[in-house]
């Protein structure tokens, strides 16, 4: 009732002694006119009735709306703010993704790399409570976000990542060195990298498996992920007669990157379309869960007041009508 919560409901009660008052004001009001017999009444047609006729019945509205709201005032009606706080243990996550010219086979739709920032948007979007970095590598790698909470900045950024930024190759000990370097210093309880690439280390002066160790030592864990079908991949080759593509070998050094997850404590998984890599997002998604504590909160605020107020305004305003504009002769 009035969207308030009440401490007193069983005041409400009161309001039944309401139904034998209106019944008795009904019977009352039929039996207080006097009858007059007329031969004819055609002398007072045309005769309307005066305003103040009908405005007798305000007295009575007055005190029956005075009496809901008094009785509303007893039954103490309370305004609820509230809200909710969250905790989170706190997960911080960098993505490294292989952008080297191999990402552009289309054994994946449209291709390895779109597919792979595809489904990386939905992991980012669907991790409000996080902080995510992005770090890419081909033949050298760099941090193209660093650890934010700001997912339309990161999504942003992630979209505008292209084969052909830098040089290409496959240094994947460096990027993940590099991942590794954004989170050490990080004060989060869990650090994790997401490492994505198709090949083999072909380049960088670190070794894969030296950055697994340097993870390990800042308690990192590292999921790895290797992408491509198995066998032959199509891949788009600039001929004289255009874009046309051309089966070449798929090449991922599956030894390396399980590795790579076994000495840090994570895993490895192998995506072969893009249904198999969203469904390595989600898995990983479900295996690093933030811990997050709500804590819910309430504040009453008695409005009793209010409504005794405008109770006692109505009875003084219908004292005030009684006495004076609609004031009856005997």
């Amino acid at each position: 009732m009035f969207g308030f919560e009440f401490a007193n409901p069983k005041y409400f009660l009161l309001l039944v002694l309401l139904v034998p008052m209106i019944l008795w004001y009904v019977f009352k009001e039929k039996q207080s006119h006097a009858d007059l017999q007329f031969s004819s009444l055609r002398a007072f047609r045309g005769i309307r009735h005066a305003g103040r006729v009908w405005l007798r019945h305000l007295l009575f509205a007055c005190k029956v709306l005075a009496i809901v709201f008094l009785v509303t005032a007893l039954a103490r009606p309370q305004s609820s703010n509230s809200w909710q706080t969250y905790s989170s243990e706190g997960i911080d996550i960098v993505l490294g993704l292989d952008i080297s010219t191999s990402m552009l086979a289309r054994d994946f739709t449209p291709d390895r790399l779109e597919a792979a920032k595809e489904v990386a948007t939905k992991f980012i979007l669907e991790r409000p409570q996080d902080r995510i970095g992005l770090v890419v590598f081909a033949g050298e790698s760099f941090t193209q976000c660093p650890l934010t909470t700001d997912q339309a900045v990161l999504v942003n950024l992630l979209r505008e990542v292209q084969s052909g930024m830098i040089e290409d190759g496959t240094a994947i000990g460096l990027g993940l060195a590099n991942a590794v370097n954004r989170l050490k210093d990080s004060p989060a309880k869990s650090k994790v990298v997401i490492l994505l690439t198709d090949g083999v280390n072909n380049r960088g002066s670190i070794a894969p498996v030296t950055a697994a160790e340097l993870a390990k030592t800042y308690g990192i864990r590292v999921y790895t992920i290797g992408v491509g079908t198995y066998g032959e991949a199509p891949y788009p080759v600039q001929t004289p007669f255009g874009i046309q593509l051309q089966n070449v070998p798929v090449e991922i050094d599956e030894a390396v990157l399980k590795q790579i997850a076994s000495v840090t404590g994570g895993q490895y998984f192998r995506a072969t379309d893009n249904d198999k890599l969203q469904q390595i997002y989600n898995e990983i998604d479900q295996l690093e869960k933030s811990k997050v504590e709500v804590k819910h909160f309430s504040k009453r605020e008695e409005q009793y007041f209010w409504f005794g107020l405008v109770g006692m305004l109505l009875l003084v305003t219908e004292a005030l009508l009684r006495y004076t504009l609609l004031r009856k002769i005997p």
